[in-house]
């Protein structure tokens, strides 16, 4: 195919010299078929196009994030509170939780204490995240992943749909 919309089948030369004459390249699109399909354009042209448009669809990409916050088993009301709004603007921002409680010496004996903690911890996220499985134990540490709740849109108003007028009587 050449840049006029013109669709000739011909032979491989003398496209390239066409193609050349243009000051254009000649690029193959599908050599598997029977003929050779093979498009006259401006590579360098069609390259910075190709990589314009990657960069456009990269902007728009949001990449999600496991955010981790650490926790031990006596971990004070305070700091919880303080660590569970932290993850309630992560979750709000689209980014999953990790939420982990440290067991250190003797406190391994009380594993309970920080399932306990981190039932609690997903359970006053509930509104804003879903829990991924049950608290679980891996060596020192027991830890629950939370996931963003999508939230539901609602539909945007516009400008060109005409209020809702209360009935003429």
């Amino acid at each position: 195919m050449f840049p006029d919309g013109s669709v000739e089948i011909m032979p491989t030369m003398a496209a390239v010299r066409r193609a050349q004459e243009l000051g254009l390249d000649l690029i193959l699109i599908a050599p598997t078929a029977e003929p050779p399909v093979a498009k006259a354009m401006d590579y360098g042209q069609w390259q910075y196009e190709n990589k314009k448009k990657q960069h456009e669809a990269k902007k728009k990409q949001h990449v999600i994030q496991v955010k981790e916050l650490k926790f031990r088993p006596n971990t004070d009301d305070h700091d919880y509170e303080f660590k569970k709004n932290h993850a309630m603007r992560f979750l709000k921002e689209g980014n999953r939780v990790k939420a982990v409680v440290q067991f250190r010496g003797r406190e391994i004996a009380h594993v309970d204490l920080g399932k306990k903690l981190l039932i609690r911890f997903a359970a006053d996220l509930a509104q804003v995240g879903s829990v991924e499985g049950q608290p679980r134990l891996e060596g020192r540490n027991a830890h629950v992943i939370i996931s963003p709740i999508k939230a539901i849109k609602e539909p945007a108003k516009t400008k060109d749909s005409p209020a809702q007028a209360p009935p003429a009587s």
